[in-house]
């Protein structure tokens, strides 16, 4: 009879022990979700269909709002990147270089989970075979997705709540990913994480899916917004990357001419009292107004341009590093989207009058490596990510370093490197910080330096041998379209821009993207022949070829894509023939563009004529043309880093 009361004093003390560690591992697990993820997220990872996985990023407490659907397109089916008209080519297609978006920022790659959280609450992210034709029907919450692998297209539409992603503004979509395999094949697409973070930005997926190096990135998101939350969402989402205004920029570049931050060398040698001497007689420059082949109004100060371009003609010599071995070193392409780096490169080393071949004669130095051939040579080695490319990089550093005295003379500030490829800008912005950077990813927010480095423009060149073809457009009075957009639904300004403007008003041609025939470039053509204003929206990076497109072709450039810097912008003023147009107000950009009396379109017009030539490239240089209008921007920001002692 003790016996058996024993026994059972002694499983009640074992079931009080089992509630009590049951109860703390509930409280535990109640304070995770409270305070270890904001605003009560929660995660779980589901099963799909064989070899894929989602993951879920569920957050219940934010309030209901308003019904919303989205629409999502495919970038990429079958391993091609149809990607639109002015950033893509046959000849960049075969590689399959332009989808490789990586942006290895590690800031926003150990944040971004939080903020999406924060920002959109409910997210899915899903990795599927995309080799079904079949309709395929997915259902999560009160979610109904329907996806349609055959035009590339999915739906969503919501209830009251559309998975508890809600603002004050209206209700914002969930970010989804499609990342396929395809065939087995090792194909890398890393990342399309960007600067700042919309419905339409992607992550990084590398340390969650560490076993599919072979993803493909496949959509982006276009989102149905009223006028007030496009400005209201952007805004937000975009809360932690500052925006700097065209004013900030030109404050910004004033104080860089005012005081310089270059490492002074211990003592200063003859090249540098050659660019003091320059430095002075250009701040002195003599009055001109209106000189031969040049449009003063163009200009900033058209006396310090005219003056500092005949110093650089008569005094400027560089030192091009014969080290390193093609294709990385020596060699780029001459077509796509990518070209300038690589008409520069040719240009240079094949240039008799800048180029010198006693390194103790040069003013600068360039390191002639290409970094999209980088980022092609090292992924055909199964180099996958931007920190190895940096490394390579490095030890390219110090092999001039040890070599020659000039870099670690003034620590790299008199060297230079020239790069178009998106991954430039990262790559190059640790061991090669001090160089002038000549780059087309040229943003404000993320590490560019106005007065020191300077932007690349980006020229799509379809012809390698007549880079000219098809140059010009009509006249004013010949341009019946207001305003002129098509293209792939790259990164989120895009598909806010169609959500408002797509066959919204007859004299606005804003298209999504056009077939890739040869009618349907004729077509792309005419349309920026035939168009007032030409729309520049950024892409996943903040730089765009439409830019010099809209030139190219005589059409105003309006330019949407906050903190970009634009090509040139030491001596051009680009407000005198461009429109800039903050993300925010898409939703307003008719009533912007209607704003413009037609006398300063006609002058704006006239302007985009005249500068025209500051971006051809020409086989044999002129004056005033993109080569020496990019080495002269180098001349000019390494002048006004000098500071006497």
């Amino acid at each position: 009879m003790e016996t058996s009361a024993l026994f059972q004093r002694l499983c009640l003390v074992e079931i009080r022990r089992l509630l009590m560690v049951i109860g703390v591992a509930v409280v535990v697990i109640i304070l995770f979700q409270c305070f270890a993820l904001p605003y009560g997220k929660g995660w779980s990872v589901s099963p799909a269909n064989e070899g894929s996985v989602v993951l879920l990023i569920s957050n219940p407490i934010l309030p209901n709002s308003s019904k919303s659907s989205i629409r999502v397109f495919n970038i990429m089916t079958n391993g091609s990147d149809s990607s639109d008209l002015g950033e893509e080519d046959e000849a960049e297609i075969a590689d399959k270089d332009a989808e490789y978006e990586l942006k290895s920022d590690k800031i926003l790659q150990n944040d971004v989970m939080l903020k999406l959280g924060e920002t959109l609450g409910k997210s899915s992210i899903t990795v599927t075979d995309n080799t079904s034709s079949q309709e395929k029907s997915i259902e999560t919450g009160s979610k109904q997705l329907k996806q349609d692998d055959e035009n590339g297209i999915l739906e969503a539409t919501t209830s009251s709540t559309f998975g508890g992603i809600q603002s004050n503004a209206g209700t914002v979509p969930g970010l989804f990913l499609s990342i396929s395999k395809k065939n087995g094949e090792n194909r890398d697409r890393d990342s399309i994480a960007s600067d700042s973070f919309f419905p339409t930005k992607v992550i990084s997926l590398d340390h969650m899916v560490t076993q599919t190096k072979n993803a493909e990135l496949l959509q982006t998101i276009s989102v149905t917004l009223n006028n007030n939350s496009a400005r209201d969402s952007i805004s937000t989402l975009k809360r932690w990357e500052r925006s700097t205004s065209m004013s900030q920029m030109n404050s910004l570049l004033i104080h860089s001419l005012v005081y310089s931050h270059s490492m002074r060398p211990q003592r200063l040698y003859v090249r540098d009292r050659e660019l003091l001497s320059a430095k002075l007689e250009i701040e002195n420059a003599p009055r001109v107004d209106n000189p031969p082949g040049l449009y003063a109004y163009a200009f900033r100060n058209i006396s310090m341009f005219k003056r500092s371009y005949e110093l650089m003609e008569r005094i400027l010599k560089v030192y091009v590093y014969k080290e390193g071995e093609k294709p990385i070193f020596h060699q780029s392409k001459m077509r796509g989207i990518y070209a300038s780096e690589g008409w520069f490169m040719k240009l240079i080393e094949g240039n008799k009058k800048f180029v010198v071949r006693d390194p103790r004669k040069a003013h600068l130095f360039y390191l002639p490596f290409s970094p999209h051939m980088l980022r092609v040579a090292m992924f055909d080695r199964n180099s996958h990510n931007q920190k190895e490319l940096a490394e390579f990089l490095k030890n390219y550093v110090d092999l001039v370093a040890k070599k020659y005295s000039f870099w670690n003379r003034t620590g790299g500030t008199d060297h230079f490197l020239v790069g178009c490829h998106d991954w430039a800008s990262q790559l190059t912005r640790h061991h090669m910080r001090n160089c002038i950077r000549v780059l087309c990813n040229s943003n404000a927010a993320k590490g560019f330096k106005i007065g020191k480095d300077t932007t690349l423009p980006v020229t799509y060149i379809r012809s390698a041998e007549n880079p000219l073809k098809e140059l010009g457009g009509k006249p004013p009075s010949e341009r019946p379209i207001l305003a002129f957009f098509a293209g792939n639904m790259h990164g989120y300004a895009r598909p806010i821009l169609l959500e408002f403007w797509e066959n919204k008003e007859p004299d606005m041609k804003i298209l999504g993207p056009m077939s890739r025939d040869n009618a349907g470039k004729r077509r792309y053509r005419e349309y920026m022949k035939r168009s007032k204003y030409c729309i520049c929206a950024r892409g996943y990076e903040v730089h765009t070829p439409r830019v010099v497109e809209s030139i190219f072709y005589e059409c105003v450039p309006v330019i949407i894509s906050d903190n970009y810097v634009p090509p040139l912008f030491e001596v051009l003023n680009w407000e005198a023939f461009s429109v800039f147009i903050q993300e925010k107000d898409i939703p307003n950009l008719r009533n912007i563009l209607l704003s413009i009396p037609e006398e300063k379109y006609v002058a704006m017009q006239m302007g985009v004529k005249k500068v025209q030539q500051h971006f051809l490239w020409h086989k044999k240089p002129v004056k005033y043309d993109l080569f020496h209008m990019i080495l002269h921007s180098v001349w000019y920001n390494r002048v006004f880093q000098m500071e006497s002692k």
